[in-house]
């Protein structure tokens, strides 16, 4: 069976590169462009691993993941931001997060899918 990912993020751009890397390294991939939106999926598909933007329109990706770790059939998929904000603050923020990672922009496309494939149990 396949591992399953689920990508959150605004920009089409980064979203499909990001789905065709994963998908090429055999992942089925769900896709969201908000916060919102990427909750609903991951409660309804329930993703090995959650790849986020930390900036999203409806609210802060951070912000999401911490709705997600209060309902006990999301709280324990791994969450990979993936984000140009690497200043201290948001590094702080990421690292508040339970059973989460970081990803700096740009990704590295070579090795982007075996980053997120460490994350999945």
């Amino acid at each position: 069976m396949r591992n399953k990912a689920l990508v959150v993020d605004d920009n089409a751009n980064n979203l499909l590169l990001e789905k065709d890397l994963l998908e090429v390294a055999g992942f089925e991939v769900f896709e969201a462009e908000n916060a919102s939106s990427g909750i609903a999926i991951a409660l309804k598909e329930l993703p090995d691993v959650i790849v986020m933007d930390v900036r999203l329109p409806d609210m802060r990706g951070t912000e999401a993941a911490k709705i997600l770790r209060q309902d006990k059939t999301t709280r324990d998929i791994p969450i990979v931001f993936v984000t140009a904000s690497v200043m201290a603050e948001g590094r702080d923020e990421i690292n508040g997060i339970p059973n989460s990672g970081f990803i700096g922009k740009p990704i590295d496309t070579r090795t982007f899918a075996k980053e997120i494939a460490r994350f999945v149990r």
